[in-house]
């Protein structure tokens, strides 16, 4: 091959493969009126002949037939030859000519639907009997000879291609072949992280020796964390509501935060199911800065709200319930960038309707958050990879190790301020008073200072609402981990927390529970830490 590719390169010979017939007979019908000739195997030849397009048969070319069950049918020569033949190589086109192999300038091959086969739950045989052989082979042929040869794997590429040998005069540009080629690699190497990641998973093999990460576009974005940072949006293809699969009403474009963020906001509302009652998550920055259970939705969000009005504004609002017009009309009462709930009721979207940059996304249900899963995060030279926090406690879990029981009003608070620190950014402290957070501290290098941030924010709200006490009296606290010391303890008992749950497991346990009983507070252990960094 010479370096300089072809620009313009004719398309004469097409051979299409495809699981999924979606805009088959259109396109076939269009290469036919290009004068291009059609081969094609199995169900995608019949789904064209029935069209009334005259289609060669793989077979043909080959002459083997389709054997064991489907799975030899294009690995021959006749067809690999056809794509990795250089077509300005004298070698390789003597060798055509002596076998009788022809040129395929055209590739159209979607794959075996293995990822759908995983989604919908299929058994460890159904899953192996949807992994593609040929159809990555022919895919990854046709993309390394791109100087000659186009290939296309996506249904959403017909429209371009037939556009290009429109524009083109039957042709396809340098250019073209070689964004088709890009996407081509692309699909084969999801398809390939789709197959592993599965199998790693029926193994129940948790480290193996290679991991690999695939996505879709979803969204480019007009920038990433700051302005001078590029983005894009990725998804993996589950099924799992949330941000990625949400359908969005209205509003502006989605940025990289309100991605981020409403993702935070969603997972955390959805730890509390809709039919235990509403519930209402605010998040800021990844931090919640209010977090509710109310007698209606419209109450869940005004007790989120009135943790940190200040904080709030300018907020992703997330409900585990639809929402309703008088909860949307609340809201509208300060700016808001996203709102996030299982759906919305056509009360609640004429409110929002005039708020054009509000955006309202909808997901059809709450994510499961007790489903496994990977979190991974990129590092220098590598990436960490773990499991998905889906630790629980529940009542029978709480070790009382103080003289102090906790009541029972305040062992519901307990674990309502247990599943918050969950979702708050380490060293995370949460105060909790009849089912709404009064106090967050969030992301600080020091517990002491977590605790002494979420009670001044506390007594901050207190002086706005004009009560006479701060909004932590009378409240339990939540530590994501244990307290080191008993400084962070007795600062909680000072701000007027009356009960605390934390994981336990400190060297000074014995002097932290001893100051626990001094202070005459409950305290509860959960034997289990929520660090999020």
């Amino acid at each position: 091959m010479t370096d300089l590719a072809p620009d313009l390169v004719p398309v004469r010979r097409a051979l299409i493969s495809v699981s999924d017939k979606s805009g088959l007979i259109d396109l076939g019908r269009a290469l036919d009126a290009q004068g291009i000739e059609l081969l094609s195997t199995g169900g995608s030849a019949k789904a064209l002949r029935e069209a009334g397009l005259t289609v060669r048969d793989v077979s043909e070319v080959t002459g083997f037939p389709e054997m064991m069950d489907g799975r030899v049918k294009t690995l021959h020569p006749g067809v690999h030859g056809g794509l990795l033949a250089l077509r300005d190589n004298p070698e390789h086109l003597k060798a055509m000519h002596e076998h009788g192999i022809g040129a395929i300038d055209l590739l159209v091959v979607n794959l075996y639907p293995f990822e759908a086969a995983v989604t919908q739950g299929s058994d460890y045989a159904t899953c192996i009997e949807n992994i593609d052989i040929g159809g990555p082979a022919m895919i990854r042929a046709a993309a390394k000879n791109h100087g000659f040869v186009s290939v296309v794997t996506d249904v959403e590429d017909y429209a371009p291609l037939l556009a290009e040998l429109e524009a083109q005069g039957g042709h396809t540009s340098y250019a073209f072949r070689q964004r088709l080629a890009l996407t081509a690699y692309s699909r084969t190497g999801a398809y390939d992280a789709a197959v592993s990641g599965w199998m790693a998973g029926a193994l129940d093999e948790p480290a193996p020796r290679r991991r690999v990460f695939a996505g879709t576009l979803a969204q480019t974005l007009r920038y990433g964390e700051n302005p001078h940072q590029s983005a894009a949006f990725y998804v993996d293809g589950s099924a799992r509501p949330g941000v990625a699969t949400a359908r969005q009403v209205q509003g502006k474009e989605l940025s990289y935060n309100n991605i981020n963020d409403t993702d935070a906001a969603f997972e955390l509302v959805s730890e509390f199911a809709a039919q235990d009652g509403p519930a209402c998550a605010i998040i800021k920055h990844a931090n919640p800065c209010g977090v509710a259970r109310g007698g209606t939705l419209k109450d869940a969000y005004e007790r989120a709200f009135d943790c940190d009005r200040t904080s709030a504004f300018g907020g992703i609002i997330a409900l585990n319930q639809v929402l309703d017009g008088a909860t949307a009309e609340a809201i509208a009462g300060i700016f808001t960038e996203v709102v996030i709930a299982p759906g919305a009721d056509e009360d609640a979207r004429a409110v929002f309707a005039g708020k054009k940059n509000l955006r309202l996304l909808v997901t059809g249900g709450l994510a499961d958050t007790g489903a496994g899963g990977l979190t991974f995060r990129q590092v220098s030279g590598g990436m960490l990879v773990q499991d998905r926090d889906v630790g629980r406690v529940t009542m029978d879990d709480l070790r009382v190790v103080t003289r102090v029981r906790p009541t029972e009003a305040q062992m519901r608070d307990l674990l309502f301020a247990w599943t918050v620190a969950k979702h708050v950014k380490s060293n995370a402290i949460v105060y909790v008073k009849d089912g709404a957070t009064v106090g967050v501290g969030a992301g600080q290098m020091s517990r002491v200072d977590s605790t002494r941030i979420a009670a001044r924010k506390s007594l901050d709200m207190a002086q706005a609402m004009g009560l006479p006490a701060p909004l932590t009296e009378g409240s339990v606290v939540a530590s994501d981990a244990f307290f080191p010391f008993a400084d962070g303890l007795l600062t909680a008992a000072e701000a007027g927390a009356k009960a605390v749950i934390q994981p336990g497991g400190s060297m000074r346990d014995d002097e932290v529970i001893a100051a626990a009983d001094e202070a005459g507070l409950a305290m509860v252990l959960t034997g289990m830490r929520h660090f999020r960094h």
